[in-house]
């Protein structure tokens, strides 16, 4: 199985740490963010990453260069001016395959076990995603969760982590090079009843600003 990591946001809530600095490459723990990723998906036996990037992306380039140096083979799909989430998974599917892909975001922290969704089925669904308890950024939260079955409506609502398992074919009516959102997509498939989901409890960090990256880092410490 393949999985794609998503980098290729400005990160404005980041600046001014990311007017130099792609936010995946800030450092978190003594190594890139998005390092931190590369180690868990090679752990738990996915090698064929692909990543993407728009705002400073030959610095991705240089520092992971083909991924041999943590044991993995990274791909790239360069968007120029980013094309959002789904978009960018979109213009990334030749490189993906027909079959299903793991997609995380490049700016999270999290301990999560990886294998297990590599593992997974899908069956009919389109996808699969990772929920966590609201943070405090997003008290509201995004689905409902009811037996291993996402929906839009129902309490309590909990958060999209960012990774989740998907078929191609959740992405098919986005023509490559255009900007598209992910949400619309994934609340489709919850209205039609093709998306599956699990509750991550662990350790889980949107690390969108300065403040949580420095969380992060004395959790770490």
């Amino acid at each position: 199985m393949k999985a794609m990591i998503l980098a290729a946001g400005r990160g404005e809530r980041m600046r001014p740490l990311t007017d130099r600095t792609p936010k995946p490459l800030l450092p978190l723990g003594g190594k890139p963010m998005i390092v931190h990723l590369i180690e868990q998906l090679r752990d738990a036996g996915i090698r064929e990453l692909v990543v993407n990037h728009a705002h400073l992306g030959a610095q991705i380039e240089e520092t992971l260069n083909d991924g041999s140096a943590w044991g993995v083979e990274i791909r790239y799909s360069a968007e120029g001016q980013a094309l959002e989430t789904a978009g960018g998974i979109a213009k990334a599917l030749p490189l993906l395959g027909s079959e299903p892909f793991i997609v995380a975001n490049g700016d999270i922290y999290c301990r999560y076990d990886f294998s297990a969704l590599r593992r997974r089925e899908l069956g009919k669904d389109l996808c699969h995603l990772v929920l966590v308890d609201n943070p405090p950024h997003h008290a509201g939260g995004d689905f409902h969760l009811r037996e291993g079955r996402v929906h839009n409506q129902g309490e309590p609502k909990l958060t999209f982590s960012g990774i989740a398992l998907y078929r191609p074919e959740l992405f098919a009516g986005i023509a490559p090079g255009t900007k598209a959102p992910l949400a619309p997509l994934l609340r489709q498939a919850a209205e039609a009843g093709l998306a599956s989901g699990e509750h991550h409890a662990g350790i889980w960090y949107d690390v969108g600003t300065p403040e949580r990256l420095a969380q992060v880092e004395a959790l770490l410490r």
